[in-house]
């Protein structure tokens, strides 16, 4: 009975090894096909319940707003180009759902993070929640808190 507990234990680590690795595929892809302006790969990545995540406390989107977001940037060929530096990917008991975050690299805003959520749908992850955000250093905390309450004020 020890053996078969210890060998169920192993075979599972594989398969969220395995599952892991097809995660990480899918979010290498999804900034693959946004950096070549790849509207159809990219957004066949996404559940269709999707919830985007700008860095503007304003971006909280839909699958739909997010597409009528991304539209004219990706018809002009442009889309956006974020290169991962580091990943971290947890699953659900069941392994149905993963959950991640990672560090990314991006030219204009330079050191940028993504969190998000994906499920496992047909033997498909899908993106079920992306979230970009501009990690701030905490010494720079207070000086951006103070300019971002100056600019809410400013707004009528």
């Amino acid at each position: 009975m020890r053996i078969i507990t210890i060998l169920l234990l192993i075979l599972g680590g594989f398969a969220h090894a395995s599952e892991r690795e097809r995660v990480g595929e899918t979010l290498d892809k999804l900034h693959q096909y946004a950096a070549q302006a790849d509207w159809h790969r990219y957004f066949d990545l996404y559940h269709p319940d999707a919830t985007f995540i700008g860095t503007d406390a304003s971006e909280t989107w839909t699958i739909g707003e997010f597409k009528s977001y991304a539209k004219p940037v990706f018809n002009n060929g442009k889309g956006w180009t974020y290169e991962p530096q580091n990943r971290h990917i947890y699953f659900s008991p069941d392994g149905k759902v993963a959950w991640f975050d990672e560090m990314l690299s991006n030219a204009s805003y330079g050191v940028t993070r993504g969190t998000g959520v994906l499920t496992l749908e047909e033997g498909a992850w899908k993106i079920r929640q992306y979230h970009l955000t501009i990690p701030i250093p905490n010494t720079l905390a207070t000086d951006i808190a103070a300019d971002i309450k100056a600019f809410s004020a400013s707004k009528p």
